[in-house]
This record gives structure tokens, sequence and C-alpha cells, in this order.
């Protein structure tokens, strides 16, 4: 399997979203850590920048008027016009208190926007202390096309990548520190009830989205590690003194490329796992006819390939 990486002027091109009306039909959107949105045009020739938004912005979707809807990790949940560059700030705080980390989000057909904030403790700049110490404070929100806020699940394990169900019935959420990702049920029977669409993922999952191929595509940014697993499992101490290790001396995200596709049931549809030296630790990922799109934390890039090469 083939991988195509299309580099972006700035570092970390966290997520992607592919642009579906007008000019933007084709394009590729991502966001860099220097807080720059960046437009790659349909045949990757041209790259514009299109905003700033002053923080550091993760997930990225579509809104129905045309705007981006950015998660940025400082700055909350944000709609940001590609064309002339202007900035909205849709929620930055609940219950008086400003998230700490706004991650990723899904957009319902009527316009609600449900989405994540990772960490009631750590920002982004921590993210390994909180997913270490396994605080399971992230949480599930709702933002309603009336302007109403909730929160909708706590307890997260480093909540992270946010889709809908095809006909909307849940909404599902990653849990990063668990490898799971978690599904609240919306209507039918198991209405306001919580499972899971999958289990003991193969390692870490970060953004989730649904694609144009209907199926929900699932981010692995690291494979499982042993001495992680064991280190969250151990008292609060043990979890605690282990992110003072310095850095160099710390579990290192693994170079691996590796995305998966469920479908709404839970079984597995597609399980790509590329071997490469150009690319690593996959966050963002987008299904668009038969392409599949993907961004990273750390790389300076985005990159994509082709389903069925």
């Amino acid at each position: 399997m083939t991988i195509t990486v299309i580099g972006v002027p700035g570092p970390g091109a966290e997520d992607v979203v592919v642009g579906t009306h007008g000019r933007d039909e084709g394009a590729v959107f991502t966001g860099t850590e220097d807080g720059m949105i960046f437009r790659v045009s349909h045949d990757s020739r041209r790259i514009t920048r299109v905003a700033e938004t002053g923080g550091r912005p993760l997930g990225i979707e579509l809104l129905p008027d045309g705007r981006l809807l950015v998660c940025d990790a400082h700055a909350g949940l944000l709609a940001v016009d590609p064309r002339s560059g202007s900035l909205e700030t849709l929620a930055d705080s609940v219950d008086g208190l400003p998230f700490a980390f706004c991650n990723n989000a899904a957009v319902a057909a009527g316009g609600d926007i449900w989405f994540s904030d990772s960490s009631l403790h750590f920002g982004v700049e921590r993210w390994k202390d909180d997913f270490v110490q396994n605080t399971r404070t992230g949480r599930l929100l709702r933002l309603d096309a009336g302007g109403s806020l909730e929160v909708v699940l706590e307890g997260l394990a480093f909540a992270n990548g946010v889709a809908l169900a095809a006909d909307e019935s849940f909404v599902a959420v990653a849990e990063t520190g668990a490898r799971t990702v978690v599904r609240h049920w919306l209507s039918g029977e198991r209405a306001g009830q919580r499972d899971f669409l999958v289990q003991d993922l193969p390692g870490y999952p970060d953004n989730i989205a649904r694609g144009s191929d209907g199926l929900i595509w699932v981010t692995i940014a690291s494979p499982k590690d042993a001495f992680v697993e064991r280190i969250q499992s151990g008292p609060l101490w043990i979890r605690r003194a282990a992110t003072k290790v310095p850095d160099p001396l710390q579990p290192q995200v693994k170079r691996t490329v590796r995305v998966q596709a469920y479908d709404d049931s839970g079984a597995l549809v597609h399980d790509l796992d590329v071997d490469t030296p150009d690319y690593h630790m996959v966050t963002g990922v987008r299904e668009h006819e038969g392409r599949v799109w993907m961004g990273s934390l750390h790389e300076p890039s985005i990159a994509v390939l082709e389903l069925g090469s």
C-alpha cells in the first residue's frame, strides 16, 4: 500500500477534513501547532493559509453554512470562515469553567455539535500527563442548534475523537487511555444508555470520523504498550511519578501508520497498517471517495492512501 505525504508550512497537522461544496469541494483542510488553518487543493498542488486561530487547532469539521468547525485546545469551539478568515467563538466554557482541552467534534444534520474535552486537569501540551496518570476526567458535550450547552458524558479516559451513527441513533467518542470507542445512544430502545462500539483496540485511538463510505474511521496513534498499561493500572503515586521522568526516558510513540474502519454494529471492515519511514503517529483520519486522508500531531504534513491500492 502506497502512502503519499504532502508537506504543509507548519508543524503538527493534527486533523483533516475534506470540503464537499463549491470551490472547496475536494480540498483538504488542516490545522497546525502554530495556530494556522491551511487549505490543500484537491490536486495537492496549492497550499494556502485561510485563517489563524491564535491557539492550537485540533479537530476540524464542516458546518452547514460552509464554515469550518475547529476544536482549538486553547480557544475552545470555533467557527472559521475559510474565505475571509474570520473567527467566531461558539463555546469556550461550561458551568463557568473554561475547557482545558477541546479536542474533536461531530456535527449532526440538525446543527447540534457533539465534542470532546479531553481532561479537566491537563492541556494539549501535557497530554502525556493525563494519558499516563489516567485521570479519567474526559467529557463529551453537546452544543445544540439553539446555543444551549450540556455535559453528556463524564469520567472518560482521555476523551478524544467523536463521530455520529449514520442515522444519528448514537454518538461515539474514543477513549484514548482505555483503547475503546464508547457509544452513547440517542434514540431507540437504548436511548440514554452507554455501551461500546469497540473495545480492546490494538493501540491508542485519537480522532475518529465518519467517512463517505458510511463507516466510522478510527486512528491508532500508537500500538498498545505493555509498560504504559502497567503504569496506568498502578497506584496514583506511581502514575504521577512516571510523568516526572525526563521525556527521553519515557515510553515513546512508536513510528506507525495505522487506521481502522468499523460499521455501526462495531464490525471491523478495514485495518490499514502501513510500514513507512516517511510518516508516523496518525491522529486524524477522513475517508472521502476511496481516499483515506490522515493528519498527525507531530508531522509537518498530511498523508493520503488510496483504498484498494
